[in-house]
């Protein structure tokens, strides 16, 4: 489609496809410019993701209803796709901007090819680039610039450092092949203890090559003090909550691993002890939204449970909250919401598994519960309600735990630190 009008039978099994992917992705020819938005938020999100594999894919389904989109408004599919990507291009600008100021510099390669060719082409691009430029080091952080980053590492004798985001699909040996690179650095940066044996079990990582760095908060964006009374406020007004009782606040995009069907079903067995909203665009998922609105309905939780969609502001929503909930029924690589909601002094109900049991306390910033039962859940939500009143020590614990184990700031010094291993004398007085 991007080269042109494809002509024949294939063009037409291609169009097909091409106009299922579309759907699924929530387009709508009748509206086709929301779609656009759609996809820079889908690329927002994307950017902040734990593990991005099904994101991946999504991802693909948004870019191609954008190409339909471009058709049916008489775009060329770049500028549609530059529409599209418009808004999370101004914040890429912003980062860009905040490197220079910092005194680093960016360069752009098209590092996320997967055209061997393509991948080729960098290796050369990013050896000559590292050599120009002094590199001490060469860090990877993502599964496709990898494979080209540990070439030009290894042409120039330079050591290659990796970061582990996520358990990535690993069904089936040439996935497991494509992934193993992460595996392959002299030093690799697991972003949990979780991360760290996925990485030894499944790619054989050694030990002694692993060092687990915790994602960060910036604990001074999600800062209780700093969330003024009229942010707090919006929010309550656009989420139209009804009757009282405590908040309960579950944030993520609606997709079933997430969990938003297990807490319906666990504040069911509640009746009309709290309220809850669940904030999180469903992303072209709207059958599984159709059955979190439809189980809503069905329990009796109209007006007390809402799908408020996507937040902008995620201090407002938490300071708005009072409890927050990670329901994930697969295991969170490191889990923003459970360390974010602990930055901003809230308690937090979460799923036992992978980084909750890391960042979660279990009694004394929140409390854990089996993955996927809702009874085990509702028995947490239970305990939790009946102690309200330890609810301010507990944030306060909480926001303490994330100060001294979940800040940018230790994350970077940690990454500095792995840094100046690896180079030993070479670069290391710039690390800092």
């Amino acid at each position: 489609v991007l080269a042109g009008v494809p002509r024949g039978l294939p063009a037409l099994t291609r169009a097909v496809k091409l106009q299922k992917r579309a759907a699924r992705a929530g387009f709508d020819w009748e509206r086709p410019e929301p779609v656009l938005d759609k996809v820079a938020e889908e690329l927002e999100e994307l950017r902040r993701a734990d593990g991005a594999d099904e994101r991946e894919r999504e991802l693909g389904d948004l870019l191609f209803a954008a190409v339909n989109c471009a058709r049916h408004l008489g775009l060329r599919p770049e500028e549609a796709l530059h529409r599209a990507c418009r808004r999370f291009g101004e914040r890429f600008a912003r980062m860009e901007a905040e490197l220079a100021a910092a005194g680093a510099r960016h360069f752009r390669l098209p590092l996320e090819s997967k055209n061997p060719l393509a991948m080729r082409r960098n290796v050369r691009a990013l050896a000559e680039l590292a050599a120009a430029h002094g590199a001490a080091v060469v860090h990877a952080r993502s599964r496709a610039p990898a494979w080209s980053a540990e070439a030009a590492a290894r042409r120039l004798g330079l050591p290659f450092v990796t970061t582990f985001h996520g358990t990535y699909g690993h069904r089936g040996p040439l996935k497991r092949a494509y992934n193993a690179v992460m595996a392959r650095g002299d030093r690799v940066i697991a972003v949990s203890e979780h991360i760290a044996r996925h990485a030894r079990r499944v790619y054989g990582a050694p030990a002694e090559r692993i060092r687990v760095v915790h994602r960060g908060v910036d604990t001074a964006r999600f800062d209780p003090a700093a969330v003024s009374p009229g942010r707090a406020a919006a929010l309550r007004a656009a989420w139209r909550l009804e009757g009282g009782g405590p908040l309960i606040l579950l944030p993520g995009r609606l997709a079933r691993w997430k969990g938003q069907d297990v807490l319906i079903a666990a504040l069911a067995r509640l009746g009309g002890a709290a309220r809850c909203a669940i904030a999180g665009g469903d992303q072209g998922r709207r059958r599984y939204r159709a059955e979190l609105e439809a189980a809503i309905a069905r329990f009796g939780l109209a007006g007390r449970v809402r799908l408020v969609g996507p937040c902008a502001d995620m201090p407002a929503a938490y300071a708005v909250a009072d409890l927050a909930v990670s329901a994930s029924t697969a295991p969170e690589a490191f889990g923003r919401v459970a360390a974010e909601a602990q930055a901003m002094a809230r308690p937090v109900a979460a799923t036992a598994h992978g980084g909750a049991l890391e960042t979660v306390a279990d009694g004394e910033t929140g409390w854990l519960a089996p993955p996927g039962d809702p009874g085990a859940l509702a028995a947490a939500l239970a305990r939790a309600l009946a102690a309200r009143d330890s609810w301010p020590a507990m944030g306060a614990a909480g926001r303490a735990r994330v100060l001294a184990r979940f800040t940018v700031e230790k994350m970077v010094r940690e990454t500095l630190a792995v840094y100046r291993e690896v180079a030993g004398g070479r670069g290391s007085a710039g690390f800092g």
